[in-house]
């Protein structure tokens, strides 16, 4: 576990309520959010596809994982309605937006703002 809270598995962050402003402020990268559930199929479906696109990407984008069930803060904040969602951010710029897609979809969405 980092100091505010987040934690790093693999090439992904895991982040929380508390933890999420100070992981946004930390670096200048844009930061693709994967709002999920561990009981959602199709976000265990895309899962590879995220970490794939961290380690690949990582050196121009950030990507993180927020489970919805354990940060009710940022559900509300970012108006999460269904899993997988994801958003691509820049400060508080929220860049892009988009629910489940194919792991090339995904890297395509990214790479139009990175």
């Amino acid at each position: 576990k980092t100091p505010d809270n987040t934690s790093v598995t693999e090439s992904t962050l895991s982040l929380t309520d508390a933890g999420f402003d100070a992981v946004l402020a930390a670096d200048e990268k844009p930061l693709l959010v994967d709002f999920h559930a561990t009981w959602c199929p199709p976000c265990r479906a895309i899962a590879p596809a995220v970490e794939e696109l961290a380690a690949s990407h990582g050196d121009r984008v950030r990507v993180a994982k927020a489970d919805i069930d354990l940060n009710p803060e940022l559900v509300e904040r970012f108006g999460i309605t269904s899993v997988p969602t994801f958003v691509l951010l820049r400060g508080d710029e929220v860049l892009d937006r988009f629910g489940s897609v194919s792991p090339g979809e995904l890297a395509e969405r990214v790479e139009q703002h990175v």
